[in-house]
């Protein structure tokens, strides 16, 4: 063989061998990222005291019973409580909004918003479009109270037991699958729990 060949092929393989780490890289990537079920992130907060950080209320928002309180951590303690985190840009919030009502019909808990990272008109819109289902809704504008809530990304759910512990997180939006299959469940279980 010439060394004019060999030159060739011993470039073909400096081309093709990265190539193939590469695709065999993207590959694993593409599996592990499809695997998971986003849903199922663990949290580190689950068995612990809900964080402790009130947020102020949505400037503006009212109900029948006058202004919208804002998030106030000692109403965590009481009835079990849902901590749904919203925001009007968030397309899937808009998806699963109905649901929120559907839960609030429920009067053994209280329903909790959180609006993060919005603008107080754009948030009072959504609600007003959509109907307000929280009987508190705390703004957290530049983000930091949901980092101590361990949010990952718009929505997610949280459910309280009745002693301000998180039970149960959800991320991403409520669907009617999750909310018969997990998120009833998971309130079901909170009201046993701290029944007293």
């Amino acid at each position: 063989m010439s060394e004019q060949t060999v030159a060739p092929r011993r470039r073909s393989w400096i081309v093709i061998v990265p190539l193939v780490i590469f695709a065999g890289l993207a590959a694993l990537f593409a599996i592990r990222l499809g695997a998971g079920d986003p849903s199922r992130l663990p949290s580190a907060l689950i068995g612990r005291v809900a964080p402790q950080t009130p947020l102020p209320p949505l400037e503006g928002l009212t109900n029948v019973k006058g202004p919208v309180p804002g998030l106030d951590p000692a109403a965590l303690k009481g009835p079990v409580s849902i901590v749904n985190v919203f925001a009007s840009w968030c397309v899937p919030c808009h998806d699963e909004a109905p649901l929120l009502l559907k839960l609030a019909d429920d009067k053994r808990i209280q329903m909790i918003g959180i609006n993060y990272k919005d603008g107080a008109d754009n948030a009072r819109r959504f609600l007003g479009r959509h109907g307000n289902p929280f009987t508190r809704v705390g703004t957290d504008g530049n983000g930091r109270g949901s980092i101590e809530w361990g949010v990952y990304g718009v929505p997610e759910t949280f459910v309280i037991n009745r002693d301000g512990t998180i039970a149960y997180k959800l991320v991403g939006p409520i669907t009617n699958e999750n909310l018969d299959k997990v998120l009833k469940p998971a309130i079901e279980k909170a009201l046993q729990r701290s029944a007293p």
